[in-house]
This record gives structure tokens, sequence and C-alpha cells, in this order.
């Protein structure tokens, strides 16, 4: 894992501060370079990683193979990597399983937090965590749906509060099988 040089960030963002024409030091804003850079550090952790290593595949008693799994409503974070604001939302994840083996259920979130961690758009996360399911599980078929919420859609240009962004990715099985892929979205629970 590279690090992240924290006292760099700690610099650079106390010159934000004197450049946006705050004064950073006065009491409120004294410690935010170190909080600022701590915070940056975890919300792109995964930028300093090289590949997903939690992928841990089971063996299930059974072949049958036509079932898929699915995990729903899955939180994540991450940051635009247009303006380096939030952006925020839920991961649905659903996979044919083959050859008798299946995935932990908490690697799936897992994976999530794994591709979000870094400054990224959503077309990249629906697409990132499918193909890595993919290729882990060797499944038959993936299907992802992300719906976020983009503070840089909400907090300048537009403003347009509450909207929702939803982006489908499928690969497989339910990118073939418009029946199965419709499964999959009726099981969804609705957005709110």
């Amino acid at each position: 894992m590279k690090e992240m040089n924290l006292s760099r960030v700690e610099e650079l963002v106390r010159e934000i501060l004197i450049e946006i024409g705050e004064d950073p030091d006065r009491d409120g804003l004294i410690e935010t370079p170190k909080r600022v850079a701590k915070a940056l550090a975890e919300t792109t952790a995964s930028t300093r990683l090289t590949e997903f290593s939690e992928g841990k595949m089971f063996p299930t008693e059974h072949e049958d193979d036509d079932q898929f799994v699915s995990v729903n409503n899955i939180p994540f974070y991450s940051m635009c990597e247009h303006h380096m604001l939030p952006f925020f939302g839920q991961v649905s994840v659903a996979y044919l399983p083959q050859g008798g083996k299946i995935i932990g259920l908490s690697k799936i979130p897992r994976l999530v937090d794994y591709v979000s961690k870094k400054l990224n758009v959503q077309e990249n996360i629906t697409r990132e965590v499918a193909n890595i399911l993919m290729e882990v599980t060797n499944a038959r078929g993936v299907a992802v749906i992300v719906d976020a919420r983009h503070m840089c859609v909400e907090m300048r240009g537009v403003k347009k509060m509450n909207s929702i962004t939803r982006t489908c990715y499928y690969v497989g099985e339910f990118k073939e099988n418009i029946q199965l892929r419709n499964e999959f979205l009726q099981s969804l629970p609705k957005v709110n």
C-alpha cells in the first residue's frame, strides 16, 4: 500500500484556507488541515491499494445455479472526481453462482467500499463492482444498481435537492436474459 503524506496534505489544506480568504489560525480552523488530511486518507483509501483482496469463496452442498443471490441497499460514500464533493447512496448487487461456489455475503459490501473509496464517478462504481465480482466469483452473471445523491448537483450549479441518479450494469446472463434482469429489478426495495 502506498502511503499518503499527511503532513503535505495538511500544508496544502492550510494554503487553500488562506486562498479562499480564511484565517487558518483562528480557533475554529486550527485543527482543520489535520482533520481534512485524515478524512481524505479515509475517503480515498482504495487509491493506494492495487487490487481487491477480500473475495473469499465458499463451496456449497448443492450446485443449484439457477437462483441468484442479491445483497441490497449497501450504503456507500464516495468523492466526485470532477469537483471533489461527496456523493452517496445505495448499491444493490445480484449474482448467479456457478460450480457450487458462493462468495461470503460480507465480501460484497467490502467490494463496494473498495470500489467507492477513491475519486470517482457513479458510472465507474457501478461497472467496477460488477466486473470485479464477476472476476472473483466466476459467476454466470452479475447485476449492479447504484442510486446516489451528488453534492455537486445539490450544492452548486443547478442546485437540485434530493435528486437521485440511478446507474445499472449487467454482465453475463443478467445482460442476456431480460426475464432474469426484470426479476432482479422487481426484487429491489423502493428508492427513498
